[in-house]
C-alpha cells in the first residue's frame, strides 16, 4: 500500500484515474481539492482540514458485481470515522454517504474505466460546506487528515478482502446494521424532476435500494439520491 500526501490538485480521482502506473491500493490524498466532485457532478466543496483521498481498485473476474463496492467503501468509511472519533452517532444512507446525526458528515464517489474503480472519500473532519436543501456536519477537528487517512486505508483493505471472500448476503447484512432502520419513510429523486415515496426495505444482493411503496410492492432501486423523512439515530 502506498499512501501518497500533497498540498492541493483539482480531483484525486481524476488523478488516480489518469496515472498509468496506479496499482491496487495506491492512495492519493490531497489537503485541498479545487476541482471535486460528488455524485451527478456535483460540486464537492473542500475545506481546510476536511479529508479528502481516492485510491484504486483492480477488478477481478471472480469478484462480486462491481456495484457492490460501494457497501465495502461505505463501511470502510464509518469504521475510520469511528476509530477516529468514537462515541459518534454514524449512519450510512444508500447509496454513498455517511450521516451524523442526520446531516451529512461524508460521501464516496466511484468512477471506472475498464477494470479500474478509483473509490473517492470525502469527510469532514473539521467543517461542514452548505450544501443545498441539506443539513451537513463535521468531527470538530477531532482529527487531522495525516491521521485519517490510514485508518480509512487500514479499513477499506480489510473490507476488500471480505467483499471478496465472505457471503454476498452476509457482507450486505453487515451494510444494513450500519444503515438506518428498515421501515424508516424515505423519498428516492431517480431523475430530475422524478420522485418515489415509500419505506426502505433493505438491499438487494446486488447493492440495490429495496423501496416497499404504499401498495406494497417493491422497487428495485440502482440509482438515485435518497431523503429520509425522519433520520434517526444509529443502533
Amino acid at each position: 500500500m502506498k499512501l501518497r500526501l500533497i498540498e492541493e490538485t483539482g480531483s484525486t480521482n481524476a488523478d488516480l484515474l489518469a496515472d498509468p502506473s496506479a496499482v491496487e491500493g495506491d492512495w492519493l490524498v490531497a489537503l485541498r481539492q479545487t476541482s471535486g466532485r460528488g455524485r451527478h457532478a456535483r460540486e464537492w466543496h473542500s475545506s481546510k482540514g476536511n479529508f479528502a483521498g481516492s485510491t484504486l481498485i483492480r477488478l477481478r473476474d471472480d469478484d462480486p458485481p462491481p456495484a457492490t463496492l460501494a457497501l465495502a467503501a461505505g463501511l470502510a468509511m464509518i469504521e475510520a470515522v469511528d476509530a477516529a472519533a468514537p462515541g459518534r452517532t454514524t449512519q450510512l444512507k444508500w447509496p454513498n454517504d455517511l450521516m451524523l446525526n442526520g446531516a451529512k458528515l461524508g460521501g464516496i464517489l466511484l468512477e471506472r474505466a475498464g477494470d479500474r474503480v478509483v473509490a473517492g472519500f470525502g469527510v469532514n473532519l473539521a467543517v461542514a460546506p452548505a450544501i443545498e436543501d441539506r443539513p451537513t456536519a463535521h468531527l470538530g477537528g477531532a482529527v487531522s487528515p495525516h491521521a485519517f487517512a490510514p485508518l480509512l486505508a487500514a479499513s477499506l483493505a480489510r473490507l476488500l478482502i471480505a467483499w471478496r471472500t465472505a457471503d454476498p448476503a452476509a457482507f450486505v447484512d453487515a451494510w444494513q446494521h450500519r444503515a438506518h432502520p428498515i421501515g424508516t419513510a424515505i423519498t428516492v429523486h431517480n431523475a430530475p424532476g422524478e420522485r418515489l415515496s415509500g419505506h426502505y426495505d433493505g438491499l438487494a444482493p446486488d447493492g440495490a435500494l429495496c423501496l416497499r411503496l404504499d401498495d406494497g410492492r417493491i422497487e428495485r432501486i440502482h440509482a438515485g439520491d435518497v431523503s429520509l423523512a425522519n433520520p434517526s439515530p444509529a443502533r
